[in-house]
């Protein structure tokens, strides 16, 4: 069951780390000196695994310095690995990851590295893809404030843009290069690879984002709700931004990344952009990834977790309606996970084979124009049965249902509610039992009339007979008197026969930070609710083209953590599977 939580001590500690930086006490964040010697690369100098063992084996590393494209005067730096005896002339094209965690001296802190090198980040897709000898380079470079760059950080905003933007441009125009381009990235380095596909940039070829975020403003602000991550963010990036690097990088490097150290508002500016909570401003216009994808066309490639808590499903749909190039995507049940990521045993944590393999087919498709070898389909998906399916598009919409929940009250009072039916902080709204298995997938939506003033939390439970409960979709927002409509999480999950589907309305309840991290004020008032509807796309899985793939993992321990008993209610509607 749902276990009370309060973020007040994240939320000070958090300010602590903040206070600690702006006084330039780096104590926890020291860096014990470089033991070993190692050759260290310039632009001119190429250094290989066998005279630096952090360079992979194959490969030649040189660095780099190029300046942003905003005419500033950041400077950028890059990490380039080319196949090792490329021979003079000769031209390959490029792999580009473009983020925050290429510094020398760890990803995200310190790793204890004897010697500098490139970052290690992506050598799972140097070995997974065989890149090099495949003929391709990777180059990693650095966003303005993080390892060898300068300038104050701008988490996607105008200045991280125009540093993408550089990258691309520099990566294409190398003599080594025969000027097509792919981005390549996880999580940060994900979300500038949907920078670089809004840029519209004849060079960029291909993009493969794995847990991107589609809109920045809701991974920090649930419809006027702010969440955890209006702290964490930029505390931790500002965090890997005074990592201190390596006594044997060279000098510009080094005094790059002292950048902070001499420009003090870097820091602290960061931080203020996150209070913005209306998203129509300008600060999160620009940095409403989906809305800027429109008119765009770069292939991409993509995956996305609909149970992942620091990615969420949220503006995904939107972002591929905007998109109007090649779509590909491994959508299913995992948290923040890579393609090839295993657990420790060795399960696949999205449970299907063959990541590496589709990568760098899509990317020999579009970057060096070979044809597949194998017909891979446009979407595969894993719902909440832990069955895989292909489709040509995601969501595939068989039928819709617009559905009255009529109303009810409750108070917002912030507290954890009883599973007792009467708790008055929440009430619930039950379905007739299915009569055959129906599968919600898409963005469901939820309209509410309102009196009064305060917080609501709209939550959707899978309820079996026995009265077992899995909560598996929820969004919360501010409310006042009127209509208030948001949209929910995207998702992919399976009702049985014989479950009902409950929808929850009611005060913000603290919980499991995976299952929900806002920073709730409740109003302590009775919010009344009247004509509630909830719009939702179901997908008939009698229709399904069931593909090869495990159950991913994280699908068991979520619904072991989520589950909580249902007393039973009056049904109020039907889901339309019986009359299609």
């Amino acid at each position: 069951m749902r276990v009370p939580k309060t973020y007040v001590r994240r939320l000070l500690t958090g300010t602590a780390v903040m206070l600690l930086v702006l006084a330039g006490a780096p104590a926890a964040l020291t860096q014990s000196e470089a033991t070993a010697t190692a050759a260290v690369a310039t632009a001119d100098k190429a250094v290989t695994h066998a005279e630096n063992d952090r360079v992979p084996q194959g490969a030649s590393w040189t660095q780099h310095y190029f300046p942003s494209s905003d005419g500033s005067e950041v400077e950028l730096h890059a990490d380039v690995l080319l196949p090792e005896g490329l021979s003079t002339g000769e031209q390959v094209p490029v792999i580009l990851s473009v983020g925050a965690y290429f510094g020398h001296s760890g990803q995200q802190a310190l790793e204890n590295h004897a010697h500098t090198g490139p970052s290690n980040r992506f050598n799972d897709l140097i070995e997974g893809t065989d890149l090099f000898n495949r003929g391709y380079a990777l180059v990693m470079v650095d966003l303005r404030g993080f390892g060898g760059s300068t300038g104050c950080l701008d988490f996607m905003g105008p200045g991280e843009q125009a540093d993408v933007k550089a990258a691309i441009d520099w990566a294409a125009s190398q003599p080594w290069s025969t000027g097509a381009v792919g981005m390549y990235g996880k999580s940060y380095d994900a979300i500038t690879g949907l920078v670089g596909n809004n840029l519209d940039q004849d060079a960029l070829k291909a993009v493969v984002a794995q847990a991107p975020i589609w809109d920045l403003h809701r991974s920090v602000w649930s419809n006027g709700v702010s969440r955890s991550t209006i702290v964490d963010v930029s505390r931790t990036y500002n965090e890997i931004a005074i990592l201190p690097q390596l006594p044997d990088d060279d000098e510009r490097y080094r005094t790059n990344a002292a950048y902070e150290q001499v420009n003090p508002l870097c820091l602290p500016l960061n931080s203020l952009g996150y209070q913005d909570a209306d998203p129509g401003s300008e600060f999160w216009q620009f940095r409403n990834l989906a809305e800027r994808a429109k008119g765009t066309d770069t292939p991409i490639l993509f995956t996305q977790g609909f149970l992942d808590w620091k990615a969420e499903a949220e503006a995904v749909e939107e972002f591929l309606g905007n998109h109007q190039g090649p779509q590909r995507g491994w959508l299913g049940p995992w948290e923040h996970y890579r393609g090839n990521d295993r657990t420790a045993d060795g399960k696949l944590e999205m449970g299907r084979e063959g990541w590496f393999d589709e990568v760098i087919s899509f990317y020999d498709q579009h970057l060096k124009g070979i044809k597949p070898t194998v017909d891979y389909p446009a979407y595969v998906v894993q719902d909440s049965t832990g069955t895989w399916r292909a489709q040509d598009t995601w969501p595939v919409v068989e039928y819709a249902a617009t559905i009255a929940l009529g109303g009810g009250s409750y108070l917002d009072d912030g507290l954890h509610a009883e599973a007792a039916a009467g708790a008055p902080n929440r009430f619930l709204v039950w379905s007739e039992p299915l009569g055959q298995p129906a599968r919600i997938t898409g963005t469901p939506q939820v309209s509410l009339s309102v009196e009064g003033y305060g917080n609501v939390m709209v939550e959707l439970y899978d309820v079996a007979p026995d009265g077992s409960a899995v909560a598996f979709n929820r969004q919360v927002a501010m409310v006042k008197p009127g209509t208030t409509s948001f949209d929910l999480r995207s998702t992919d999950w399976m009702l049985q026969a014989g479950h009902a589907l409950v929808v929850e309305i009611g005060t913000i309840q603290p919980s499991l930070a995976p299952d929900n991290d806002w920073i709730d004020t409740p109003s302590f008032e009775t919010i009344t609710v009247s004509d509630a509807q909830l719009e939702l796309v179901l997908d008939d899985p009698a229709n399904d083209t069931v593909i090869p793939g495990d159950r991913a993992p994280w699908l068991d321990i979520y619904r072991q953590g989520y589950t909580e008993q249902l007393s039973p209610g009056a049904p109020s509607f039907t889901l339309p599977t019986e009359d299609r």
